[in-house]
């Protein structure tokens, strides 16, 4: 059974950096075909895709998100990293990783993460 499980800080200052880190268990993220996935949902908001990356390592981008982002990987791990800088409080969210087997976002999955939730605040 695949797993996918996000972890780090639940709250963050405005103006820094949030790394949240996916773990994978039960599958390798470079198995192909699949694509590994962040996005993110705001109360009342719809699902926002952040990023992606394939399992032979190609990053995806969401260009509204693109210069504040990065997604890199430890394939010795299976983990995934998502790095959002200068957040603000627009960012708050509860952030999921999930695996599709395509490279664009299609609100459609396969296996999701529980979640974790993200407060930005002084």
């Amino acid at each position: 059974q695949v797993q996918l499980r996000e972890s780090g800080p639940g709250l963050v200052k405005p103006s820094r950096t949030l790394s949240l880190i996916c773990a994978v268990s039960g599958d390798s993220i470079t198995a192909s075909p699949f694509y590994w996935h962040w996005i993110r949902q705001a109360p009342g908001k719809e699902v926002e895709w952040i990023g992606g990356m394939s399992y032979s390592g190609a990053n995806y981008d969401n260009p509204t998100l693109k210069s504040r982002t990065f997604i890199w990987r430890d394939t010795s791990k299976d983990q995934l990293t998502l790095e959002l800088r200068a957040v603000t409080p627009e960012d708050a969210a509860v952030y999921y990783c999930a695996r599709t087997t395509t490279d664009t976002w299609t609100n459609e999955y396969d296996f999701r993460g529980p979640g974790l939730r993200v407060t930005v605040s002084s």
